[in-house]
């Protein structure tokens, strides 16, 4: 309860539902089944990206009407824990879906558009409740730590994911071996992709059994004792009324505002990371898990330094700093080509047995990405520290819930905005371009903010 000591069961409980999640965004959105639709399931790299962002947008549309409704039915009924049950019930079988999108399917394409889409809709619809738990587990002074090892423990469990999936399960169709050396478990067809395909409902399983620790151990918020038909007209009384009350709490209104440009363009780096590496540079699963790999272990220890600089420094500073990188960082991917850097410097294009990461293009890409994960964590974690320290626990449901409507209210358009801008120039390079702005804006509004 709030004013009580967490406990420590408390604390790790609320932290794995990070490390139960993150899988989903790992394999599934960025390093493994992504690069499978866009490379293999559609031929054409640049087409498959921009089918992926249409895929993104939907999901971002449909977030944005959903979450600041949920959220506030949710803190009328009061228990958030039933919400997150529900979510995750989503999450996991849309996520087992993906098994089915085979290369010899003819719905493969269809069918893995929308059990993505789906999927990512609940995982972010149950982060809305599980983010409106922090004030319960610790005080103000310990929220930006909070946040910070929660995105530390996504970031680790997405890590030891990735080493199973590419150690175990994801074989190269060339080979037939695994990057450990190993024929796939379970006997995985190398030629059919069944161990990309198997991302899915391992990410399904990983959910399960990462998320009970929350459930038993980290305390919710009591009932009201209003039934579900009393809950949501109760919700959407509030909701209406948040916008007003968000006006007098100072330098909420464009705290929201900046977060909806930058996290927009995050979600669109994170969608299209992985497809770049394998549309410019034609990265198969050993590079592109290998890839992920290191971003995580950058992430991680972003994630764990952001926190505590949360803490002393305030999150506006993080906010700003991780900004400021990230435009630099994409400035920087707008300069690479498969044969040149820094738009005109000319390198020797990658080919087939030069080795990983051998031209100087990929190491470039490479080190850039290491910078995206050591900051995008920071950048996340703050935010939504920024949120908790800004408005009342018992407020939370509905204050997060407009949060991820600020997030999400135009995600749509920045997966939207890079696929008509790939599909019109038909060049990947449209993509960083497209966040460059984006960050940019991020970075101008943020500076309104004040110190949180």
């Amino acid at each position: 309860m709030i004013g009580e000591a967490p406990t420590r069961r408390a604390i790790w409980g609320w932290l794995l539902f990070d490390c139960a999640c993150q899988p989903f965004f790992t394999l599934v959105t960025t390093f493994v089944f992504a690069p499978y639709f866009a490379a293999v399931l559609v031929p054409d790299s640049a087409r498959g990206q921009a089918l992926w962002g249409y895929a993104a947008a939907a999901a971002g549309l449909a977030l944005a009407i959903l979450s600041p409704i949920l959220g506030s039915v949710a803190d009328a009924s009061g228990a958030k824990k039933p919400w997150i049950v529900g979510a995750c019930t989503i999450l996991g079988l849309a996520s087992g879906l993906l098994w089915f999108a085979s290369p010899e399917a003819a719905f493969a394409v269809p069918l893995a558009l929308a059990a993505f889409a789906v999927a990512t809709v609940a995982a972010e619809i149950a982060a809305v409740f599980n983010n409106a738990m922090m004030a319960r587990v610790v005080g103000g002074d310990g929220l930006g730590r909070l946040s910070g090892t929660g995105w530390a423990v996504g970031y680790a469990g997405g890590l030891a994911s990735l080493v199973v999936a590419l150690g175990f399960l994801i074989a190269s169709p060339e080979t037939g071996r695994t990057v450990f050396g190993f024929e796939p478990l379970f006997g995985l067809d190398p030629g059919l992709r069944e161990g990309d395909r198997a991302s899915g409902p391992f990410s399904a399983l990983w959910l399960l059994l990462f998320l009970w620790p929350l459930l038993l151990f980290t305390p919710d918020s009591p009932p009201t004792g209003l039934r579900l038909v009393e809950a949501i007209p109760a919700g959407l009384a509030r909701l209406r009324a948040t916008w007003t009350e968000a006006k007098t709490r100072p330098g909420l209104v464009r705290f929201l505002v900046a977060n909806l440009v930058y996290q927009d363009a995050l979600v669109a780096l994170f969608a299209f990371g992985g497809i770049y590496g394998a549309g410019v540079f034609g990265w198969g699963p050993t590079e592109l898990g290998l890839f992920g790999i290191l971003l995580t272990i950058s992430g991680t220890a972003g994630a764990l330094a952001g926190g505590r600089l949360d803490d002393r420094l305030g999150a506006k500073a993080v906010i700003m700093a991780s900004l400021v990188t990230l435009i630099l960082v994409c400035l920087g991917i707008l300069s690479l080509g498969r044969a040149h850097i820094l738009f005109v410097i000319e390198t020797v294009p990658p080919s087939a047995g030069d080795g990983l990461y051998a031209s100087g293009a990929e190491r470039l890409f490479v080190a850039l990405g290491l910078v995206i994960g050591a900051v995008a964590g920071p950048l996340q974690a703050s935010s939504r520290a920024y949120l908790a320290r800004a408005v009342p626990a018992e407020d939370a449901g509905r204050y997060f819930g407009l949060f991820t409507l600020s997030g999400k209210l135009t995600s749509f358009l920045a997966p939207l905005a890079v696929a008509l801008a790939t599909q019109a120039t038909g060049s990947q390079a449209a993509a960083p371009a497209v966040l460059i702005a984006l960050f940019t804006a991020g970075l101008v509004l943020a500076a309104t903010i004040p110190r949180g």
